[in-house]
């Protein structure tokens, strides 16, 4: 909400999505830390109070010294300076602007005052600027600056926006995504070296971003925690402990609020399911529903991640996974123990290789080789050579890559899937051209991007799959005919009285159909590009609806298409004579004069009629 008119009238006034005012409830009050956001002023009446006493003070001798030294007068008669003239010596001669000896010549004795004078209140000044400038490097003080700052800019923020708790990798994707779709949000992350990163990233917006701990209540307040405007809570950090009491302050002093949470085991998840119904993401869980999904169904995992990756995404390689077949699992992690499951749950052999016997003896039907997954013992033990499938998921990229390449030298025709876990080795991974790519952090940002982006567009990629996997193809060719191999804008359309004022009749009328309001309205014999990919009425969906589906008021609608497709659908939504023209062909006049023109050109006809009769 970019005019400020607009956001006044949106502070003062509310509607719902029927057009009706409503009244907006007060949020919970949450607790801000006042000491904390005033504490610059306490520090530098704390660390200035002594300067500031010293100068005083040699102001005050300087002053009183000069009263008390006797002078002479223009005539040579003993003369005493008064305390105005004295203050106004000293406060020309301190700030080293010299006016000169007033109102006359100093004796001797009154130029020696003056000059120890002179001395002390420069003393005195740089014992003030040295106090000053160590105040402003001082860590703490800034610290006190920056959260009064931050607290300023959250305050002021009228726009909705979202918390994100963790600017990690996944915070940095979740960010530029939520920033080229133009939503507004906030950062708290416990490392000063992420946010300075942040302040010096091209953000379209002033993102207001905090260095402070995500576990303390306070710090979640002074982001925003209480705002009207917070509309989501986001914890990303690398800490499931910190994860977890974030949704905990979110669920006790903001239930109503949607969270979402990031947790990397399913003890961990459950512990956040407790408070409330956050949506919990584990990236290695969604790892191993997604490699699953792409061996049962390629298409559908193809075009899920190209709609998770958002606007300009590339259309991604069809891959195949064997379906059949074992495979073998190098690590029994997190990641391990979850891909496992997955696969043998799918119908798929497993054989488990893990250094660790420890933590993989738990399980007595694992089918289990004791060893480093690097040695081509262990590997000609785990069967490599006959394995259709070859999972590297330890958490060392050194390691990972050492096991693909032992593995492919074993067996050249595996299907090979490994985990990226650190930013700075993907081109070595992309080097090693692996089949699919585990990076836990852009898995969660494409997740939680898809559950923000638009609020239909995570229903759709939960209901697509059930739709089959040639639907999937035939939709990954209307898309690629639509927008190309890149895809082009997704957004929500509400058919409410307030979002689409000019089609409120003709909905009404029951013969609304979605192929009419695709319409262009420049010319109606072509159509916008753009797709209806969801219809959600009353909570039903309707997945790709055909050109004769029949609208209806209150339909909520997931789109794509060009941005030129969006602005032209806006018109036909706002526009009476717009609608009226792509429904029906009828051009209406739309200003006032020329519909008085119309009706004066029109009015002689009823005349020729009365002649005629």
């Amino acid at each position: 909400m970019g005019n400020p008119l607009l956001l006044v009238w949106w502070r003062l006034l509310a509607w719902d999505d029927d057009g009706r005012r409503t009244s907006r409830p007060p949020p919970p009050e949450v607790a801000v830390p006042h000491a904390e956001a005033s504490a610059p002023v306490f520090l530098v009446l704390r660390r200035m109070r002594a300067p500031l006493i010293v100068l005083i003070v040699v102001f005050a001798v300087s002053v009183l010294g000069l009263t008390l030294v006797p002078g002479e007068d223009a005539a040579g008669r003993p003369w005493r300076m008064g305390f105005f003239d004295a203050f106004y010596f000293m406060s020309y001669t301190a700030t080293t602007i010299g006016f000169g000896e007033i109102p006359y010549p100093f004796t001797p004795a009154q130029r020696m005052w003056a000059m120890a004078s002179i001395y002390l209140s420069v003393i005195g000044w740089a014992y003030a600027i040295g106090s000053l400038l160590a105040l402003l490097q001082d860590r703490a003080f800034r610290a006190a600056l920056a959260l009064q700052h931050v607290t300023r800019k959250v305050s002021r923020l009228g726009e909705p926006f979202l918390l994100v708790a963790g600017y990690g990798r996944a915070g940095e994707l979740l960010g530029h995504a939520l920033d080229r779709l133009g939503r507004r949000f906030v950062v708290l992350d416990h490392a000063n070296e992420r946010i300075d990163d942040l302040e010096l990233d091209s953000f379209h917006a002033d993102i207001p971003a905090l260095a402070g701990d995500a576990r303390d209540p306070g710090h979640l307040a002074v982001m925003g925690l209480g705002s009207p405007s917070c509309e989501a809570v986001v914890a990303l950090t690398d800490d499931d402990e910190a994860n977890l009491a974030v949704v905990m302050a979110a669920a006790l002093l903001r239930p109503e609020l949607p969270v979402i949470a990031r947790a990397t085991s399913a003890a961990m998840a459950e512990r956040m399911r407790a408070f409330g119904s956050p949506t919990v993401v584990d990236p290695f869980d969604s790892y191993g529903d997604h490699l699953c999904l792409a061996s049962r169904a390629p298409a559908t995992y193809r075009l899920l991640t190209w709609l998770e990756g958002g606007p300009g995404a590339e259309l991604p390689a069809l891959g195949h996974p064997p379906r059949e077949g074992r495979w073998v699992v190098c690590g029994y992690g997190r990641l391990g123990r979850s891909l496992a499951a997955d696969l043998r749950a799918e119908g798929l052999a497993v054989t488990v290789v893990d250094p660790g016997p420890g933590r993989a003896d738990e399980d007595a039907d694992d089918d289990l080789v004791v060893g480093d997954g690097v040695d081509p013992d262990v590997l000609a033990r785990a069967g490599v050579r006959t394995a259709v499938g070859f999972v590297a998921g330890t958490d060392n990229d050194t390691t990972n890559l050492s096991l693909v390449a032992a593995a492919r030298r074993a067996n050249p025709g595996l299907f090979v899937s490994a985990r990226q876990n650190r930013p700075a080795s993907a081109p070595l991974f992309a080097a090693m051209a692996v089949d699919t790519l585990l990076v836990p952090t852009e898995v969660v940002a494409r997740e939680v991007y898809a559950q923000l982006a638009t609020p239909l567009l995570w229903r759709f990629l939960r209901e697509m799959p059930r739709q089959g996997d040639a639907w999937a193809a035939e939709l990954v060719e209307r898309l690629t005919a639509l927008c190309g191999r890149h895809l082009e804008g997704l957004w929500t359309l509400p058919l409410t009285p307030r979002a689409a004022p000019a089609l409120g009749s003709w909905l009404a009328g029951g013969d609304a159909r979605l192929g009419d309001l695709l319409r262009n309205p420049d010319d109606r014999d072509r159509q916008l590009h753009a797709l209806v990919l969801l219809v959600v009425r009353d909570g039903q969906a309707t997945l790709t609806p055909g050109a004769d589906f029949l609208l209806a008021p209150g339909d909520e609608l997931l789109l794509t298409g060009w941005a030129a497709a969006r602005r032209a659908l806006t018109t036909t939504l706002t526009v009476d004579s717009v609608r009226e023209y792509v429904v029906s062909g009828n051009r209406v006049p739309a200003g006032w004069l020329w519909r008085r023109l119309s009706r004066d050109t029109r009015a002689p006809e009823p005349a020729a009629g009365r002649r005629r009769g």
